[in-house]
C-alpha cells in the first residue's frame, strides 16, 4: 500500500535535472525506489523545510506523518538550490524569509 498521506505542493518546485516529474510523483506515492531523487518536504506541524533522500519516505514514520512534498530534485545540491530559490521568492514577495508562510499563500490546503 502506498503513502496515502503524502501530499504534493500545488506549485511543486522541480530541479533542472528532474525529468518527467509527474512519473516521479506517481512512483513516490507507490513507494517505488528512486535512488537519485531527493525531496524537499514540510512535515505536518513543523514550520520548516527539510531535505530527504526519497528512500526516507518509505519508512513507516513518514507514511504516517503526511509530509507535504514541496520540491523534487536530482541531487542534494539541487535540493539546496531549490530551497535557496524558495527563500529568494519569499523575501521578494513578503519581505521575510518565512518559507512556510510564503508557501501557504499559494496552497492553504497543505499549509495551515
Amino acid at each position: 500500500m502506498g503513502s496515502m498521506g503524502m501530499k504534493f505542493y500545488k506549485n511543486l518546485y522541480i530541479g533542472d535535472t528532474v525529468k518527467k516529474p509527474h512519473k516521479i510523483m506517481k512512483k513516490l506515492k507507490k513507494d517505488k525506489i528512486l535512488p537519485s531523487i531527493y525531496v524537499i518536504v514540510c512535515m505536518e506541524g513543523k514550520r520548516q523545510l527539510e531535505i530527504y533522500h526519497s528512500l526516507m519516505l518509505q519508512q513507516w514514520y513518514y507514511k504516517e506523518a503526511s509530509p507535504a512534498v514541496i520540491g523534487i530534485a536530482g541531487s542534494k545540491e539541487e535540493a539546496f538550490d531549490l530551497i535557496q530559490k524558495i527563500a529568494q521568492e519569499a523575501v521578494d514577495t513578503t519581505g521575510a524569509a518565512d518559507l512556510t508562510a510564503y508557501l501557504a499563500l499559494d496552497d492553504r490546503n497543505n499549509f495551515k
